[in-house]
C-alpha cells in the first residue's frame, strides 16, 4: 500500500482554517498572463463575433474581467451550444480548445447553431495554473445556488437568461497528474480526511450526467476524439477514476448534485471532457485538438439531429 508524506500545510485530521488558507495562498506565483494569453485572443475574434463582458472578479488589485463570445447572428429558434473552458485554470486544453473551436468551428455551423464560448472562467487560477480560486476552493464543486465562488456565481448569472433554451453544453476539462501529487492531496489537508492515492487515466474520457444520461451523444463525442488521440482504459477494477466505466471512455456524474459547471445550464446534452496532457501518447497540440473534436461533434449532434 503507498502511503504518501503529509501535505505541507494544516495539522493532518484537522480541516484548515483561514490561516491555513491564507498560507496556501501565500504560496502560489503568477506563471502566465491571462490578458495575454485570453483577453488579446478574444479581441482577435471581436471582428466576427458578438463579444461581452459577463462579469469581473477582484482579489486585491487584480482585477480580471470574464469574457463570453457568442455568434453574432443569434437566432433564438436554432439549438443553442454552451462551451466552457478554464473552469479549473490549469487546464490549459480547455481554455486553448474553446477559443480554438470558436476560430475553427463557428463559421462552418452558422444558421444552424448559436455557440456561446466562456474560455476561461477562472482567470486567477490561469495564471497561477491551479485548480482552486484564492479561497482554496475548487470553483467546480460551487455551481450551486448562493455559491462562494464568484467565478461560479457569474457564470451562472450569464447562463441564467438561457436556462432551459441551451441544447448542449461542453465543458472542456483536463486530468493531470498533479490531480495525483498535489490536488488530491491538498483537498484532503483542507478538509482534514486522510488522503487515498489513486490513478490517472492515460487517454481521453467523459463524464456524463447519471441523472440524464445521453449514451449516443458520449458516443459521438468519443468517435471524434478517437481520431485525434486515444480514448482512456479503464483500471483492473472496471472505473476511471474511481468511478465505472459505463461505455469506452465515458463514466457517470452526478453533475446538479456535485455542482458541477455542466449542470448549470439544464441542457439536454451535458458532457464534461477530460483531456490527459502528461500522456506520452499525446502532444499540447492533439490535446487542444481533442477539445475542438468534442465540440465539434456536439455541434453536429445537435444541428444536424435535433429531437
Amino acid at each position: 500500500m503507498r502511503t504518501a508524506p503529509p501535505y505541507p500545510i494544516g495539522t493532518p485530521g484537522q480541516p484548515w482554517g483561514a490561516a491555513e488558507r491564507a498560507q496556501w495562498r501565500a504560496r502560489q506565483t503568477r506563471q502566465r498572463s491571462y490578458a495575454d494569453d485570453v483577453l488579446a485572443a478574444v479581441e482577435r475574434l471581436r471582428p466576427r463575433f458578438a463579444v461581452n463582458t459577463y462579469g469581473e472578479v477582484v482579489y486585491g488589485d487584480e482585477h480580471f474581467p470574464l469574457m463570453a463570445i457568442r455568434s453574432r447572428d443569434w437566432n433564438a429558434t436554432l439549438p443553442t451550444v454552451l462551451v466552457t473552458g478554464g473552469v479549473h485554470g490549469y487546464e490549459t486544453s480547455g481554455v486553448q480548445g474553446a477559443l480554438h473551436c470558436v476560430d475553427a468551428l463557428a463559421a462552418d455551423y452558422a444558421g444552424r447553431v448559436n455557440l456561446l464560448v466562456a474560455p476561461c472562467v477562472s482567470p486567477w487560477a490561469y495564471e497561477r495554473i491551479l485548480r482552486w480560486n484564492p479561497d482554496a476552493l475548487d470553483p467546480n464543486r460551487n455551481f450551486c445556488e448562493g455559491s462562494p465562488v464568484l467565478e461560479s456565481a457569474a457564470l451562472m448569472r450569464l447562463v441564467a437568461p438561457l436556462r432551459g433554451q441551451i441544447t448542449a453544453h461542453i465543458d472542456l476539462h483536463e486530468t493531470t497528474d498533479t490531480d495525483e501529487s498535489e490536488y488530491r492531496p491538498a483537498v484532503a489537508a483542507r478538509d482534514g480526511k486522510p488522503f487515498e492515492p489513486g490513478t490517472i487515466p492515460d487517454g481521453f474520457y467523459v463524464v456524463d450526467d447519471s441523472a440524464n444520461p445521453q449514451p449516443a451523444f458520449q458516443q459521438a463525442i468519443i468517435d471524434a476524439v478517437r481520431r485525434v488521440t486515444h480514448i482512456a482504459q479503464a483500471d483492473a477494477q472496471g472505473c476511471l477514476i474511481g468511478s465505472p466505466m459505463v461505455a469506452p471512455g465515458v463514466i457517470h456524474y452526478a453533475m446538479a448534485e456535485l455542482g458541477l459547471c455542466a449542470s448549470v445550464s439544464g441542457a439536454r446534452y451535458t458532457c464534461t471532457t477530460e483531456v490527459y496532457p502528461d500522456s506520452r501518447r499525446a502532444t499540447p497540440v492533439q490535446c487542444i485538438a481533442a477539445q475542438v473534436a468534442a465540440v465539434s461533434a456536439a455541434l453536429v449532434f445537435v444541428g444536424y439531429k435535433r429531437a
